[in-house]
């Protein structure tokens, strides 16, 4: 998917708002359950309410989520934008190293999750086994070879995208994570 430029995160205090693997953890989780109270994400991660609310709020003031309005006296919380993407192209050096901070923590989160998933993939009914799992390649392609594949591959994740909405989930249908990282080995001299 193309990324227009305005979508990307340039300012440096958001993206070191991001440099915190647990924040990471908890858009993952608003991203799959929907909104939740900072209670509801305490029980989710096994973290301390408090330390969810505190993290909520900071992934709040830099419009990460927001408030579910009109809830009463609960208080949900829920994603305020659906992708989070940046480059460090373009930035300064103090923007730089908060664009890498915030790739290593959602790194970080991430192969965290995908250990977990593996340790528990055998407790998944057997559709679901035959599923889940880790595919490589390589591939020897010029850099506009490479922006292509990745556009295909985008388009067919895509596909499902409205699904976001519950109410038009088949049933059956579970959050399942792509998590498609696309690397260049560094150039060598012969």
């Amino acid at each position: 998917m193309y990324v227009a430029e305005s979508d990307l995160i340039r300012d440096p205090k958001a993206l070191r708002a991001l440099a915190h693997p647990f924040r990471w953890k908890l858009i993952a989780v608003l991203s799959g359950e929907g909104p939740c109270t900072a209670t509801r994400c305490a029980e989710l991660t096994g973290e301390s309410v408090a330390s969810c609310s505190y993290h909520l709020n900071m992934l709040a003031k830099y419009g990460f989520v927001e408030e579910v309005p009109d809830q009463g006296r609960q208080k949900p919380w829920r994603l305020a934008r659906r992708d989070q993407s940046w480059s460090s192209l373009g930035l300064d050096q103090e923007g730089a190293l908060a664009a890498e901070a915030a790739s290593e923590a959602f790194l970080e989160q991430e192969f965290a999750s995908i250990r977990e998933r593996f340790r528990r993939r055998e407790l998944e009914p057997e559709e679901w086994r035959r599923v889940v799992g880790i595919d490589a390649t390589l591939n020897f392609l010029t850099a506009e070879e490479a922006r292509a594949a990745l556009e295909e591959v985008r388009e067919v994740l895509r596909r499902h995208a409205d699904r976001v909405d519950p109410d038009a989930r088949p049933d059956g249908a579970r959050p399942v994570r792509f998590l498609l990282a696309t690397t260049v080995m560094p150039k060598r001299d012969n």
